[in-house]
């Protein structure tokens, strides 16, 4: 598959390009090229950037995996329904995370409190992360969030519950963004058979 890459420079593109090479797809850098004449698209950006990518993969027919978070999701659902076109987002793309917001949201039934905590590389932009978002959607209880942003850091998040002479912590950490890697390889191999509009959640598609 040919795959057009946004973020190809960045600090997941770096490690992304030469992982889909690996394998078996063909990269092409879409800051140089575009969309144009690719199979699919991959989205690791900022998230003023992506509706206007995903907007142009759109009109060159190219389905997107976007792995940027903070962007207007429903402005890209509402723009991929009416090409037709299917997008998936997760906001994260490593399986440890999910499995962590599946415990979270199990642990929410039980204990009466939790406030999350999400730490990331100061070059993070936004800020609740869209893994805490999804965490504290899934949880149903609007958790208070906590962001820390400092250089040394990758992505983790800790999710703190409490009880009467109890606590519980569920801490997802990842050290290296190669974490990333198969969970995008597996959107882009399931990225055909979702339907039109953008799918959202690596545990949509597990």
């Amino acid at each position: 598959m040919r795959v057009a890459l946004y973020g190809a420079a960045g600090k997941v593109g770096t490690l992304l390009a030469p992982a889909l090479v690996a394998a078996g797809h063909e990269v092409a850098d879409a800051r140089e090229v575009g969309p144009e004449g690719c199979e699919a698209a991959v989205d690791f950006t900022h998230p003023d950037a992506v509706e206007e990518n995903v907007g142009r993969c759109l009109v060159a027919g190219v389905p997107v995996v976007i792995g940027t978070t903070g962007f207007n999701a429903v402005a890209v659902d509402a723009h991929a329904l009416e090409a037709g076109i299917p997008c998936f987002h997760a906001p994260n793309f490593s399986r440890g995370a999910v499995l962590m917001m599946r415990l979270s949201e199990q642990a929410a039934r039980i204990f009466p409190r939790a406030e999350i905590v999400e730490l990331h590389s100061e070059a993070k932009v936004d800020a609740p992360s869209g893994t805490a978002r999804a965490t504290a959607e899934r949880m149903g209880t609007e958790p208070p969030i906590h962001s820390v942003r400092l250089p040394g850091l990758v992505a983790h998040q800790e999710v703190i519950f409490g009880g009467a002479g109890e606590t519980l912590t569920i801490r997802h950490d990842t050290t290296s963004r190669e974490a990333f890697v198969p969970g995008v390889l597996l959107a882009l191999d399931k990225l055909a058979d979702l339907p039109p509009g953008l799918t959202v959640g690596l545990e949509s598609i597990l």
